[in-house]
């Protein structure tokens, strides 16, 4: 990242307004009302449309700046795939004027290196509406894990060096390891190179990618690796990010699987935040308190996974908060 990495602070907000600049105690009032500032706000609107996903991204009133500017979305392994549709996302895209930003994936596929990757792209139709950088494809860069259990440091494609802006757009939905992906596994795992890729589902053991499956990490771990690297790149990025998550097709599995179960539950909406852990959260609670009969399946899948763990880990590391304001979008 071009621009000056703002680092988070940790910093309580009832701390932060326990005394007044004279020394005197805030009031109660005045203690809520901080608080009741501090926590993120979640942007929602029901119909998932183009139209749509501009309104929630002009919603977050930050805007996507600079020479630069990445959109981090997964291309899909397959034509079975559920991954976005480019003729859902290609006026924000263009509204943004961002180039497409992926890694290569650390197992045999359509994606594992960047020649595949890019004609798998194509054949997706990204190449025809924006660029789309393999930011691995020069090499890596490690960027350092604080405060983590199990990484010390995260290892990213090289080339996103050259962003001054990142704009993450994930299609949320099950997974067939992680329980869920959202914004979170995708400025995780999404950015991880092939050997970070491998790094995370280690939890720390190995880099080298043809030793992934065997050394894959106990599920616990694995999970707070994941949480660890997305720790990483929002230190690495400050406020130069957004995020944008669409629920649509459903699927208990990735977009990362060439043959994914069909969807069981209806689509939920379109999400926005400036805070990854708030966003996911809102998203998996929609899921969770859904009238759909056929949340069932995803719910297993998130729960047997032990997927929520990522909220809580990124949490504790300070990526982000569970608790969020639900905003509601007119359409």
């Amino acid at each position: 990242m071009k621009k000056i990495s703002k680092m988070l602070t940790a910093i309580a907000a009832m701390g932060m307004v326990a005394f007044s600049s004279c020394g005197q105690k805030a009031s109660s009032a005045d203690v809520a009302a901080a608080t009741e500032d501090s926590i993120p706000t979640v942007y929602y609107i029901k119909d998932i449309t183009p139209e749509n996903i501009i309104k929630v991204y002009e919603s977050l009133g930050r805007k996507a700046e600079g020479k630069n500017i990445g959109i981090k979305i997964s291309t899909g392994e397959s034509n079975k795939s559920n991954h976005l549709d480019t003729a859902l996302i290609a006026d924000f895209v263009r509204l943004v004027n961002g180039t497409f930003i992926e890694c290569n994936t650390a197992y045999a596929g359509n994606r594992n290196t960047t020649e595949a990757h890019l004609q798998t792209a194509k054949e997706h139709g990204f190449t025809d509406l924006a660029g789309i950088d393999i930011l691995d494809a020069d090499g890596e860069i490690e960027l350092p894990v604080v405060g983590g259990k199990h990484l010390t440091k995260d290892i990213v494609g090289k080339n996103i060096e050259n962003y001054d802006f990142i704009v993450v757009l994930s299609h949320f939905k099950g997974h067939q390891m992680g329980g869920f992906g959202g914004a979170l596994k995708n400025i995780s795992i999404g950015l991880g190179s092939s050997a970070g890729k491998t790094y995370i589902h280690s939890a720390g053991k190995t880099s080298c990618v043809d030793s992934i499956w065997s050394n894959t990490a106990e599920q616990a771990d694995f999970i707070e690796s994941m949480a660890e690297a997305a720790k990483a790149v929002t230190d690495y990025t400050g406020e130069h990010i957004l995020y944008i998550n669409v629920a649509n097709r459903l699927s208990v599995d990735c977009d990362c699987n060439g043959n994914p179960e069909e969807p069981k539950m209806g689509d939920l909406g379109v999400f926005a935040s400036l805070d990854p852990v708030a966003l996911d959260r809102a998203c998996v609670d929609m899921v969770m308190n859904s009238d759909d009969p056929g949340k069932a399946d995803l719910i297993e899948r998130i729960n047997s996974r032990l997927g929520t763990l990522i909220l809580d880990h990124a949490e504790e590391l300070g990526v982000g908060s569970q608790k969020y304001k639900l905003v509601t979008i007119e359409e």
